[in-house]
């Protein structure tokens, strides 16, 4: 089976737009930064590196430090798709970042996004 086209597009190429759409609805890059380092575990210095370094998503991922334990926590429906309800672990990583993008772009707050109590 063939990987879908978006594991093997460059993280920096999708990133432009995850920032784009924040600050279209007033949000930052420093918002969407601390989203993707949430998830992921990257520092800012790791997350600048593997832009520059034009890294695929999938691979992105997979290097990722350490995946947030509360992305779990992240439900609802992506390009008409349940997150909590996809099989693919990669496919899933990067809806639950979708979905977070997405309710940044919605105004809702940080800290509902990044699920603290």
């Amino acid at each position: 089976m063939t990987k879908h086209k978006i594991y093997t597009m460059s993280f920096s190429s999708v990133y432009p737009h995850y920032v784009a759409k924040a600050e279209r609805k007033g949000r930052t890059k420093e918002e969407v930064d601390g989203i993707i380092r949430w998830q992921t575990g990257y520092s800012q210095a790791q997350l600048t590196e593997q832009l520059e370094a034009k890294t695929d998503f999938e691979t992105f991922l997979a290097q990722a430090p350490e995946l947030n334990p509360s992305r779990k926590l992240i439900k609802g429906v992506v390009c008409g798709v349940r997150v909590e309800d996809i099989e693919e672990p990669v496919m899933q990583e990067i809806r639950y970042m979708d979905k977070m993008i997405d309710e940044l772009a919605k105004g809702k707050a940080m800290e509902k996004i990044l699920r603290k109590s």
